[in-house]
């Protein structure tokens, strides 16, 4: 079993940046495809980034929600077994908590259901 641990949250003005992490442990993340989802107060928990494994035959992928194309980032370092999400350009509607996700499929889904193992969020409040 994979364990995820997000960090990196927190409170910033609009305009401004923040790198979330999720660290594994208990296995090998770059084996998993992996998403950051996020569920602001009172909505669904949506699709909000997601990249392929490192060992998926295609290449690795990324995929993003229109909402965050072009200011969001998702990357990972194999070596130290974390996806990153670069943030950049927070406006108030990103506020919400953060969650990191994998699944042992070589394809990225927007589905929550989809993915096996969760962390427990990480707050990002983004003030106007």
């Amino acid at each position: 079993q994979v364990q995820l641990v997000e960090s990196g949250g927190g409170l910033v003005q609009a305009g401004g940046s923040l790198r979330l992490s999720c660290v594994a442990t208990g296995r090998t993340l770059s084996r998993y495809t992996v998403a950051w989802f996020r569920q602001a107060p009172g909505k669904d928990r949506d699709f909000v980034a997601g990249v392929t494994s490192t060992i998926a035959g295609s290449g690795l992928k990324t995929y993003y929600s229109n909402s965050v194309k072009g200011r969001f980032t998702i990357s990972r370092d194999n070596a130290k077994n974390t996806v990153y999400l670069q943030m950049n350009s927070l406006k108030p509607e990103d506020t919400a908590i953060y969650y990191c996700a994998a699944r042992a499929r070589e394809l990225v889904s927007v589905l929550t259901f989809e993915y096996g193992y969760w962390g427990q969020g990480t707050q990002v409040t983004v003030s106007s």
